[in-house]
């Protein structure tokens, strides 16, 4: 499978800030707490306790040494949740998964989230400008609208007032979390696109997931022909309906001929779509007010 390339480290400078004893960050009142709240820090594992009151108790072994293997490749895709105590001591508030998998792992640090005593709206406030950078990745969008609802108990409703996006938008955001961790890498790293990731989540099934996404990446398909192999996929999960589907197809067929004239004709791609009575419809998409204009003046030609 093509892997994506690892990631450089987050966090080593800011984790250079917790490090000074003479300027211990405890408050967001102290100097330099605002490089702090809401950014990834790369902490010493050594340095963080489990909280006693985490309500499991029991991890899959088996899930725990693919996790940790997954992490010995890609490293912690999504960062603990911390809360600091003292000087260079801290307490986990989620991702117990993560930091054991870690320790079996092999490594030394982790990324973290430090959560302090009184940052419940600094944190928020951290989180909607993150958000609304123009630089970020898909997976760093998700990722900041799942710590406003862990974190600061927002809902998607409350989410989309704070930030000003659609709740829709959000929840395909947040959807894409439930990717395969390789399948996330790849979005981070360019490998493949949001639209690619919104159409593999569409299967369950994990390896599944990580075939299609191979064969998106050495074949370097679009997000239309992934959105064609995620339904072929599913309609083999259960040829009785795909059967159903396929009598009651178009009684003819655009042929790619036929496609090719009439979206070269348009300047655009066209969609043409036939129902089963031979009946049907041509959809001509423009990206602006000069594109309409140049659409018309087809017509009137």
């Amino acid at each position: 499978m093509t892997k994506a390339v690892k990631k450089q480290a987050l966090g080593r400078g800011l984790s250079a800030l917790l490090k000074d004893p003479d300027n211990d960050i405890k408050s967001v009142e102290d100097k330099n707490a605002d490089k702090v709240v809401g950014n990834i820090i790369e902490l010493d594992i050594e340095a963080i306790e489990i909280n006693p009151f985490q309500p499991r108790t029991n991890f899959n072994e088996e899930s725990l040494t693919e996790l940790s293997t997954s992490i010995k490749e890609l490293g912690v895709i999504q960062p603990i949740t911390v809360r600091k105590l003292d000087y260079n001591k801290y307490q986990l508030i989620s991702g117990e998964r993560r930091l054991r998998a870690s320790k079996m792992a092999g490594l030394t640090q982790v990324p973290a989230y430090i959560r302090l005593a009184d940052d419940n709206e600094s944190l928020t406030m951290a989180l909607v400008e993150n958000i609304q950078r123009h630089d970020l990745d898909p997976i760093e969008i998700a990722l900041s609208y799942q710590r406003l609802m862990d974190e600061v108990q927002l809902t998607q409703e409350q989410m989309s007032d704070r930030v000003g996006k659609k709740r829709s938008t959000i929840a395909n955001y947040l959807r894409l979390l439930k990717l395969d961790p390789i399948i996330q890498t790849g979005i981070r790293d360019g490998f493949i696109s949001m639209g690619h990731g919104r159409a593999i989540i569409n299967i369950e099934d994990l390896d599944a997931q990580a075939d299609i996404y191979q064969k998106i990446v050495s074949e370097n398909l679009s997000v239309r022909d992934t959105e064609a192999l995620v339904k072929k996929y599913q309609e083999s999960l259960n040829p009785a309906a795909a059967k159903d589907t396929k009598s009651k197809t178009a009684s003819f067929e655009v042929d790619d001929k036929q496609q090719k004239t009439i979206t070269n004709f348009f300047g655009s791609k066209v969609d043409v779509k036939v129902d089963a009575k031979g009946k049907g419809k041509i959809t001509i998409p423009f990206h602006s007010e000069e594109d309409f204009n140049r659409i018309i003046k087809l017509f009137k030609s």
